[in-house]
């Protein structure tokens, strides 16, 4: 009878084991059969439109068309259309399907490109961007199936999150990050004042609305890189030498050897920079080199905000070099440079303004453009930087400030030249040309100080010859100062300031989009039509709505014409974009016979007669037909007084006119449609041409 109990007991056992171990395995089953209900979105649905800050949503067929605008590549304004920015990414193509958005912070400048048979346009800035890629879920990432609109449109799928299994483990919940509110959305997308060290093209990102880390410089925990350059410097009383540069033993890392000098401290400046004899020890370790991380500290009270100068209203990014070539004592050279420089400039609300990115193998921002608001607080800050180390990578940098610094969050005050200074030892490690032309699209004016430029001996090691000139705004020499020596930096401190404050030469703060009076020539015959007017109107407005409108930037005109012309409203009568679009709306058709001819002579004399002398002059001309007079003669003298005429045709438009009023080359300058409904499909290529224009100009 025990032998039975017993038996029967363990039988039970084993009985309730294999049951609870398959009801496991049948919970794992179903919880990884889990179903991820995907919302579907139109063709039209732009990213800013979506609260989420990252959902995988399907996309329909069709996408693929120009009226669905898409601004960038890789990373996309948030004003694309979401469906159409993945097929110009490859990630899907004019069929459809399921793509996986990410948002990230708003950049200063996104490159057009034509990929995939979408031709994306090239924007200087935008408050928020997204990156699509494959339509699959991360693990641990929870995804709605309900999208949140800004506005009341919404999507009819079943409602309710569901949860993509982390692992094996039977009925785990993974932590998921909240579907965001409007007011979450803000914090998610509007970057902090703190910066992190990397790239959001590169970063990973997770759907949270937690702001993002602070930036920490463990540059003592960095391994020192490979041989990039090295200089032993001979030194005689104060002066210095670069004919000796010997090559150190290439396992002991990269630094310049320091001249044996002894320095005397200013009265009062404080011990940590005094200048004390710095010399490479072969074998030295790693952290025995001086650099130590950022150290926290408490800062003192601020000073009062000044107005500072304001007879140099500008913002300005100094690109700081941390690399190790620089040694410490130079480190240090360079810091009590930029604090007189702070000084000269008068920093203030009203006038200069400064922040402070340093590189090395990556950028990261040491303070923005409104975390100091005179110059004694911003001299102070100064030095306590601590160097960064690594290689002198002034390409990365550059990308990096053109697409974190100069953002609203950060103090860019719109009205004020964006100016960058990258000061460089020796030469970069990488290359500078592609990021500097991207900036320089987004208005950003770069300058150069090239301290102890490469000898004819070291010329070979240059990544990128004459790097200089492709960097900066315009190669003629305004732009760049070369130092021999770090210790006559000294003496470059007031011909920087000088030529940071000479607004009007910073010839980089104009892009295509700021910087033209566009006038619009519209024909108002009988042949075009009540209806069709209407629709050339709305065309009008949407060229119009790509440009940045304003009395200093880029003005608005238009004229009307029959037999006779009437001018609609000038350049100078409206000075917001609001107002020009509703100035649009309000011209009435006028109706009669065309003479495109005496149109262009009215428009060259009633607009661009009048036109600023910093001004690009563009003539935007719509006709529906021949003309009934010569467009040749008054167009050659328009453009001989240097306006730049486009031409779209429509219709019963004759080729041979459309060329004859158009440009040279006049491919790029005349468009031919052939029914009004159809004008929509140009306001892309004619934006794109007029910044292409505007970017091929010669930078002497």
């Amino acid at each position: 009878a025990l032998l039975t109990m017993k038996a029967t007991v363990i039988a039970t056992f084993f009985g309730v084991f294999l049951t609870c171990t398959y009801t496991a395995k049948e919970a794992t089953k179903k919880t990884k059969k889990a179903k991820l209900y995907v919302p579907q979105i139109d063709c039209d649905v732009k990213a800013g439109k979506i609260i989420n800050p990252e959902f995988i949503a399907k996309c329909p067929p069709g996408c693929q068309d120009v009226k669905y605008r898409v601004y960038g590549t890789d990373i996309y304004a948030s004003f694309s259309s979401v469906c159409n920015a993945a097929i110009h990414s490859g990630i899907i193509d004019n069929t459809g399907g399921k793509i996986l958005v990410q948002k990230v912070a708003g950049h200063s400048g996104y490159r057009g490109s034509f990929s995939n048979g979408v031709r994306s346009l090239s924007l200087p800035r935008w408050r928020e961007s997204f990156l699509v890629s494959e339509g699959k879920p991360r693990k641990g990432v929870t995804y709605p199936s309900t999208l949140e609109y800004s506005s009341s449109k919404s999507t009819a799928v079943k409602s309710g999150n569901v949860n993509v299994p982390a692992g094996d483990a039977v009925l785990r919940e993974c932590p998921t990050a909240p579907v965001p509110t409007p007011g979450t959305q803000r914090a998610t997308t509007t970057p902090t004042p703190t910066t992190t060290t990397t790239d959001p093209s590169t970063a990973g990102l997770q759907p949270t609305t937690a702001p993002a880390a602070t930036r920490t410089t463990a540059a003592a925990a960095r391994t020192r890189p490979g041989l990039h350059r090295v200089r032993e410097m001979a030194f005689r009383g104060t002066a210095t030498s670069a004919s000796n540069r010997n090559i150190l033993r290439h396992n002991t890392g990269v630094q310049r050897q320091e001249p044996v000098a002894t320095f005397q401290r200013a009265a009062g400046s404080p011990a940590h920079l005094a200048m004390e004899t710095d010399f490479w020890k072969p074998g030295l370790s790693l952290f025995d080199t001086g650099f130590s991380s950022k150290e926290e500290f408490n800062p003192k009270p601020l000073e009062p905000i000044s107005q500072g100068n304001q007879n140099c209203k500008v913002d300005l990014s100094f690109l700081m070099d941390g690399s190790w070539s620089i040694g410490k004592r130079r480190f240090q050279l360079q810091k009590r440079f930029l604090g007189n420089v702070a000084q000269a400039l008068g920093i203030g609300s009203a006038g200069p303004l400064m922040g402070i990115v340093q590189y090395g193998d990556d950028p990261s921002t040491e303070f923005n453009l409104k975390t100091y608001a005179n110059s004694k607080d911003l001299r102070n800050a100064i030095e306590k930087i601590q160097q960064k180390g690594g290689l002198s990578n002034v390409g990365k940098a550059l990308s990096f400030v053109n697409k974190n610094f100069f953002l609203d969050a950060n103090g860019n005050r719109g009205g004020a030249p964006n100016v960058v200074v990258v000061m460089v030892d020796g030469w970069p490690t990488d290359r500078v040309e592609e990021a500097s032309r991207l900036a320089r699209e987004s208005g950003i004016n770069i300058f150069f100080v090239t301290v102890e430029a490469a000898a004819q001996s070291e010329k070979q090691n240059v990544i990128e010859p004459n790097f200089v000139d492709k960097a900066v705004c315009r190669t003629s020499g305004f732009y760049s100062i070369n130092v021999p020596s770090w210790f006559s930096l000294h003496k470059a401190v007031q011909p920087l300031v000088k030529r940071v404050c000479d607004t009007e030469r910073l010839a980089c703060s104009k892009t295509c989009l700021n910087s033209a009076d566009i006038g619009f020539v519209i024909d108002g015959s009988s042949s075009v039509g009540t209806g069709n007017f209407r629709t050339v109107l709305q065309f009008v407005a949407n060229v119009s709505k790509e440009f940045e409108i304003s009395d200093t930037d880029t003005r608005v005109g238009a004229v009307q014409y029959t037999y006779e012309q009437r001018l609609e409203f000038s350049f100078d009568k409206h000075s917001t974009k609001q107002d020009v679009l509703n100035a649009i709306k309000r011209i009435s058709y006028w109706s009669g016979g065309t003479s495109t001819g005496a149109a262009i002579s009215y428009a060259s004399e009633q607009l661009f007669s009048k036109s600023k002398p910093n001004k690009r002059k563009i003539m935007i001309l719509i006709t529906d037909g021949r003309s009934y007079d010569d467009v040749s003669v008054p167009a050659m003298a328009a453009h001989q007084n240097g306006v730049i005429a486009y031409s779209i045709g429509v219709a019963w438009a004759a080729p041979d006119e459309l060329e004859a009023i158009a440009s040279e080359p006049a491919k790029e300058h005349s468009f031919f449609v052939d029914e009004f409904d159809n004008l929509y499909r140009y306001v892309n290529q004619l934006i794109q041409n007029i910044c292409t224009e505007f970017n091929s100009q010669p930078r002497n």
